[in-house]
């Protein structure tokens, strides 16, 4: 009997792709009297092409755009930008808030963990409204380890009071996600994106309204 479903943030909950365009667009704006020399095209592809999916992190991807488009912005201005301002371009997969109210009215414990930093991730999940929600959160920063390590999960699941065999794990990457649930006894859920074609998960789900029709079948069995 399944008691228990975690989630990754990033590309499962929230809708990054968007929120990170819709971000970079806003910088520029924002950055405008730094930045006109700049077509605001150029300025988010390149931004996109640097984040790689936001696994640079951001002083890397300032240095290389100022030294790129001869930005006369400092690498720490343009960072505090993106800390200050990214939850305000927050982008939720369509249903969060349906999906996750529907999990608890069925008694389920619902819990995150999300590599990154813990005060940026944390204010991204506020901007979301869904902190209070769930029963635990685990931001890597703060716990001092990051998936794909088997403690994070195994730390969850002991917070949560649940085994891994009556839990489910959703999020969107092979290895921190899918691989390293399913290492540690978890049913894993894939949330389909590009990044690759064939993931070998227990259920894969294109939207979010889809985890309510697998808690169905697994509830039966």
């Amino acid at each position: 009997m399944i008691q228990a479903v975690i989630f990754d943030l990033d590309g499962t909950l929230l809708d990054r792709n968007s929120s990170v365009r819709t971000f970079v667009e806003q910088q520029y704006e924002r950055l405008k009297p730094n930045l006109s020399h700049i077509l605001k095209e150029n300025y988010v592809k390149r931004f996109i092409e640097l984040d790689n999916h936001g696994y640079e992190w951001k002083d890397k991807v300032y240095q290389q755009l100022i030294e790129e488009f001869s930005i006369e912005l400092s690498p720490k201005a343009m960072l505090e930008d993106y800390l200050q301002e990214f939850k305000h371009s927050c982008v939720p997969f369509i249903n969060l808030q349906w999906m996750l109210h529907n999990l608890k009215k069925q008694g389920l414990k619902l819990g995150m963990i999300t590599n990154g930093y813990g005060q940026f991730q944390l204010d991204n999940i506020r901007a979301l409204g869904i902190e209070d929600v769930f029963d635990v959160i685990l931001i890597s920063e703060w716990e001092g380890i990051k998936k794909p390590d088997a403690e994070i999960f195994d730390r969850a699941l002991s917070k949560l009071k649940v085994s891994a065999n009556e839990s489910i794990y959703v999020g969107d990457h092979l290895f921190n996600d899918v691989e390293a649930a399913k290492k540690v006894g978890m049913m894993a859920i894939w949330k389909r994106n590009d990044a690759w074609q064939s993931v070998e998960a227990d259920y894969i789900i294109d939207h979010l309204i889809e985890i309510q029709n697998i808690l169905k079948v697994l509830q039966k069995t």
